[in-house]
């Protein structure tokens, strides 16, 4: 599935049983003690079924339903599917109002293990009609047929159960033998709805006509939802489909068509019968199904044709043509990496105008959001280029990690997310070759996850398989973990190993594992087998013992360095400053590779494999160009903590030449020190000393994670109410000017020139916003320049990169006539959501009250604005300047009218931003006194409020900026904050 980014979000249920919840707790504590050991639970098939003699089912069941249904839904293994013949029938026409359904039939030829008198496999929310057994089939090897039953004999089936667990169970009157083949007929019957989970339904606006189309998307349990099966991904099949549908429309499936024909229904009417080439072996949750009115554009690499299916608008202006022109490409590329070819004759890429999972690997046959493939004239200046080319390639991954070679089941599920996500940065960067492969993914992945995997009660990367019960947990697994943590530890495992090591280790496992399924285990094998055919690269312990240590346990280390004793020591990274984070209870140790550099230059790679070590190499000299830098370039997945004497070379070496440390690494310092502060590891002194060397920076991606700890985005207009605001100002905008002035000259002059600055398309909109926020009087210049210039001709195109900005300060630094053309512009036909959001936000800047008075009360007209833009309105400008006061006076005045016509949900988000400017006693008792007012809301807004009080004879900040471990707070840190910028 696409990254976390772009995924859809699932709901799920079920609980575990007493016993199951004794065994985990028997599991944790020895995961605990395997953690110290770096040993990771052991990965074996599923348990054994249940014996299921004559005349009963037997086995541990579902309360309620039939026995040997187990309680935790992971299906018996009496039966084992071989083949699928599939049929469906949504019975949809064209303009048809519904409501929709859909039938079909499926035959699965299964292989008996063990004799049984049930048959069981998935199925949810279908009703299934006429379900059959036929069998035994004959074998191959069978000398006399006519000794055998005739196949098409049929074992009754009184009764069909549709049992707790979304499972189906046949019982029969027979018994099916062990070692024979059956084949399991069940007619059936759904509902199409326009959830995009399951065979769904979609609307959609083609050339001016409204178009529906169908389609699926089946990952990670909804393939039962669509026929009844063995939803399992252990459970692989080949298929042979069939798709009926309207002959106006064309259908799609993971294989090539091979034949259409027509029938007619029990009215006579005419459909298309569509039939498809049988499937190599697979798992459930990658078939697929497109229903469609769609054009395509097609290239053909290597044998394989690649279509690209999108709507007619959007083939005939080419929007689709840059995900084309890349798509083979970096299929060829995956090819000769992985030298593994990709087995299908065809690939379809469908561009489907809604759709919840933002991407899906599925076989032959991937679905996108219609926004992940299609590149506009108008994108020069976004980053979408980029995002099209990573999630392309993300899928394309999939087509070996996943599709190809398929996690066991879903614990594992890094193998196919993880590895994908890797994959998914080299493919980008070989079609993309101006990104920096290490700048964005330290960027994107790293970093990002790194923020997340802190926090006491986040789960492993690879969990005991008893563990993953219900669709909850299943959906649940589908996370920046997953994703992000899983790249993160793939690229620190390509890294250790060497690139060559990794790729051929995985060609073993690849070649081992095609068309079946593997545990995290059955790689780390594969991997020790190249470790131990060759003397390059030595490790201190087992693969499996060195993995184990990250995949098994929660959370990452973070080293400290200590240059005058020469000990590494390791910890897991925690909050210091939460009093309920006992780090005793996390006692764990990595096995960590160190990559490090001395006096710039790069060093051999040294192991941690233990709490602390002492390595005489790390011992320096007196002399302040003397210095240590460990995870260079972000190598690892960890923090690193250095002691004051480090630091301080560090920072001297910034001064002088910061180029003298890689920008990857200059970027995970600064990123380190102010987690490291939020914390509660080192004082905030520490972090402002390594900005002092910003003036010389010229990296836009550094400069964001600075700005995005230093000026957060939600905290802009609170911290101007403080005495750290001119203090702040003068300090950053002493050390911003070049970068500014260097990227303003290219505004002015040469902006096509930035095309191809990827960190400029994603940053420095950032970086403006808070040049101008300073008062930079350039800034402020340069933004009524072009608004005014917009102004004059409406025609004329703000550049995109900072358009958020110009809009904003060119309404603040205008009058009513400003806001006004805004106001026209919003309202303009040709104005996309995009361009609708930004005015939105725009709007909201006004420094005139009125202006903002009458904006708000615009906001409460159904005639001017849907009801989801008033929570909107009011949240962007409760964060302005001078209209949180106004925005809370509006809310106040109107509660009983907002209460009634919008309700708590749509409201609750007004009331967090709000909670943030409730900062005297009359406001409190305001909120207190409102008719009707939330109790969950003024819980909040008493939790969030300002409160002023003395703090070290300084103002203190809110209780919010703690919660988000921002690093101004309420205790002396501020003052010495104070006292760091003064001087």
């Amino acid at each position: 599935m696409g990254a976390r980014g772009g995924s859809g979000v699932y709901v799920g249920r079920r609980a575990a049983a007493l016993v199951a919840a004794v065994l985990l707790a028997l599991l944790a504590a020895l995961l605990a003690l395997a953690a110290l050991y770096g040993r990771c639970r052991g990965e074996e098939a599923p348990p054994a079924p249940p014996s299921l003699p004559d005349g009963a089912a037997g086995g541990a069941g579902v309360p309620g339903g039939p026995p040997g249904v187990p309680s935790w839904r992971r299906l018996p293994r009496h039966l084992l599917p071989l083949h699928y013949d599939l049929e469906l029938w949504p019975r949809v026409r064209p303009g048809q109002a519904g409501p929709f359904s859909f039938v079909g039939q499926v035959n699965i030829t299964v292989r008996c293990r063990q004799d049984t008198r049930a048959a069981v496999l998935h199925s949810a929310g279908l009703r299934i009609r006429g379900a059959a057994v036929r069998g035994p089939l004959p074998e191959p090897g069978d000398a006399v047929w006519g000794s055998l039953p005739n196949p098409g004999v049929v074992v009754e089936v009184p009764e069909l159960q549709e049992a707790a667990g979304e499972v189906a169970v046949l019982e029969l009157r027979g018994r099916l033998q062990a070692g024979r083949r059956y084949v399991l007929q069940l007619g059936f019957q759904g509902r199409l709805e326009e959830d995009l989970d399951g065979l769904f339904l979609t609307r959609y606006t083609d050339q001016g006509r409204s178009s529906m189309l169908i389609a699926s998307q089946l990952e990670p349990t909804y393939a039962r939802t669509v026929y009844p099966c063995f939803d399992e991904p252990a459970m692989k099949a080949t298929f042979n489909i069939r798709i009926i549908h309207d002959p106006s429309y064309v259908a799609l499936s993971n294989m090539p068509a091979i034949d259409t024909s027509e029938m007619k229904d029990e009215n006579g009417s005419l459909w298309t019968v569509t039939t498809f080439k049988t499937s190599l072996k697979m798992s459930t949750y990658i078939t697929a199904f497109v229903i469609c009115d769609f054009d395509y554009v097609t290239r053909t690499e290597r044998g394989n044709e690649i279509r690209i299916w999108a709507r007619k608008e959007a083939i005939k202006n080419g929007y689709v043509d840059y995900a084309l022109n890349i798509t083979g490409p970096i299929f060829s590329f995956l090819e000769d990496l992985l030298n593994i070819s990709y087995p299908l004759p065809k690939t379809d890429l469908v561009a489907l105008p809604d759709f919840g999972a933002g991407a899906m690997e599925n076989w032959g046959l991937m679905t996108f959001q219609e926004s992940s493939l299609m590149y506009l004239p108008s994108d020069k200046f976004t980053s979408r280029k980029a995002m099209i080319a990573i999630i392309v390639s993300h899928e394309l991954g999939h087509q070996w990690f996943g599709n190809l070679v398929t996690m066991k089941w879903w614990n594992d599920l890094w193998l196919n997310e993880g590895l994908a996500s890797y994959f998914e940065y080299l493919g980008a960067t070989f079609v993309e070759p101006r990104l920096s492969l290490d700048k964005i993914f330290y960027d994107h992945v790293v970093q990002p996850v790194l923020r997340e995997d802190n926090e006491v009660g986040v789960r492993s990367l690879s969990q005991n398989e008893d563990k993953i019960k219900g669709s909850f947990s299943l959906i649940s697994l589908f996370d920046s973990i997953t994703y992000n943590k899983g790249a993160s530890i793939t690229w620190m495992l390509s890294g250790f190993l060497t690139e060559k090591l990794f790729i051929k280790a995985l060609n073993l496992y690849l070649k081992e594992f095609s068309f079946s399924n593997a545990n995290q285990d059955d790689l780390w094998t594969h991997i020790q087998m190249v470790v131990d055919a060759q003397d390059e690269v030595h490790l201190p312990a087992s693969v499996k013992k060195i993995m184990d240590s990250w995949t098994c346990q929660n959370g990452f280390p973070v080293l400290t360095l200590n240059i005058t004793t020469g000990t590494i020591s390791q910890e897991q990274f925690l909050n210091k400053k939460n009093e309920n984070t006992s780090t005793d209870s996390y006692n764990n140790t990595w096995i960590v590779p160190i990559s490090w550099m001395r006096n710039g230059s790069s060093q051999p790679l040294i192991w941690l494999d233990k709490s602390s070590k002492f390595f005489p190499e790390m011992q320096v000299s007196e002399s302040e160009y003397d210095w240590i830098l460990l995870n260079v370039n972000l190598s690892g997945y960890y923090r690193v903590n250095y002691d004051q004497l480090n630091l301080k070379r560090l920072v001297h070496l910034l001064e002088n030449d910061p180029k003298a440390i890689p920008a990857v690494s200059r970027f995970q310092l600064l990123d380190d020190v102010f987690a490291l502060t939020q914390f509660g590891y080192i004082q905030i002194e520490t972090a402002l000393e390594l900005t002092k060397y910003l003036a010389r920076e010229d990296e836009l991606f550094i400069w964001n994670v600075v700005l995005l700890n230093l000026v957060p985005e939600n905290l802009e207009s609170t911290l101007k109410n403080y005495e750290v605001y001119p203090l702040l100002k003068k300090y950053l905008l002493k050390r911003m000017l070049p970068i500014y002035h260097y990227y303003a000259g290219f505004i002015r002059q040469n902006v096509d020139a930035l095309e191809h600055d990827y960190f400029a398309k994603v940053y420095l909109e950032k970086l403006f916003a808070t040049a101008c926020w300073l008062g930079l009087q350039d800034c402020l210049d340069l933004s009524y320049e072009l608004y005014t210039k917009w102004m004059d001709n409406p025609q004329y195109k703000i550049p995109f990169l900072i358009r958020r900005t110009v809009s904003c300060y060119g309404v603040a630094l205008g009058s009513d006539k400003e806001w006004n053309f805004a106001w026209e512009m919003y309202n303009h036909t040709d104005s996309t959501k995009e361009d609708k959001d930004i005015l939105l936000s725009a709007m909201s800047c006004a420094k005139e009250s009125w202006l903002l008075h009458r904006y708000l009360q615009y906001g409460l007209s159904d005639t001017l604005f849907s009801s989801n833009c008033t929570s909107i309105i009011i949240s962007y400008v409760v964060t302005k300047d001078i209209g949180h006061r106004i925005a809370w006076d509006f809310v106040t005045e109107n509660w009983p009218l907002l209460n009634e016509r919008y309700g708590k949900e749509l409201l609750h988000d007004v009331l967090k931003v709000m909670g943030r400017f409730v900062n005297t006693d009359v406001q409190i008792q305001e909120s207190i006194c409102l008719d009707s007012f939330p109790r969950y809301s003024l819980f909040f807004l008493k939790n969030s409020i300002f409160v002023l009080s003395a703090c070290d004879q300084h103002t203190c900040v809110s209780p919010e900026l703690q919660f988000r471990k921002h690093i101004f707070f309420c205790n002396d840190r501020f003052s010495r904050i104070m006292c760091f910028f003064s001087h």
